[in-house]
């Protein structure tokens, strides 16, 4: 059995808001397995990039219990073994391209920086765009930028937030393929909300959200409950 990466029970996240208290997830339970492939589907606003952050560890639950028993303690998730893509790219704008992805190598004080940057760039098709800065290049080669940052450290999970938002639909089609062709050889799962079912039918599971609630979990077509 593929091991387990992040197991969650219950979770719950709510916000105070100036007009009271939001809950943007509840109760949602689920596991993610190394070399699975999940898209998180559902309106805006149903909790998406929510239950992302919250996967990547870039927030805490209200209530409810997420661990990582595949990845190490929280303090350890990120950059190394968790790597995320932001709904807008999120490029440092004083560092070139290959200076960004190169960037969570060296905070994870890895060696050959700038080599497996290169490596990463070229996986998505935009070594070309090294040297440039982040102001220089379009939306959609930003996020390709971006994408490659993510994958620069070899990850075990990936979160992806709308990745190809800023993409034509051939170039998202190879965004995600590439993405896809390098968690199959690294064997890491991939996690991306998403709108594009043409892009979802491409994952091994979808979960379908609403109101901050799992309305389906979906195994290729098999429903799998809750994880």
């Amino acid at each position: 059995m593929a091991k387990t990466l992040a197991v969650a029970t219950d979770l719950w996240r709510s916000f105070q808001r100036e007009r009271g208290i939001v809950t943007a997830i509840q109760g949602c339970s689920f596991r993610i397995h190394a070399g699975e492939t999940i898209a998180i589907m559902g309106p805006s606003g149903c909790g998406k990039t929510t239950l992302l952050n919250l996967i990547a560890g870039l927030d805490v639950p209200s209530s409810g219990q997420l661990d990582w028993p595949g990845l190490g303690p929280f303090d350890t998730l990120r950059p190394e073994r968790i790597g995320v893509v932001f709904q807008s790219a999120n490029l440092m704008p004083a560092l070139t391209a290959v200076e960004n992805v190169a960037l969570p190598i060296l905070l994870t004080s890895g060696p050959d920086a700038e080599t497996r940057a290169l490596t990463a760039l070229a996986t998505f098709g935009v070594e070309a765009l090294a040297a440039k800065l982040p102001e220089q290049l379009s939306g959609g080669q930003a996020e390709r930028v971006a994408v490659a940052r993510a994958v620069s450290t070899n990850p075990q999970l990936i979160v992806a937030d709308e990745p190809t938002g800023q993409l034509d639909q051939a170039s998202a089609v190879l965004l995600v393929d590439r993405l896809l062709a390098w968690g199959r050889q690294s064997g890491s799962a991939i996690v991306i909300a998403t709108h594009d079912e043409r892009m979802a039918a491409k994952m091994s599971r979808i979960w379908w959200m609403r109101h901050g609630k799992f309305e389906s979990m979906v195994e290729r077509s098999a429903c799998t409950g809750a994880g």
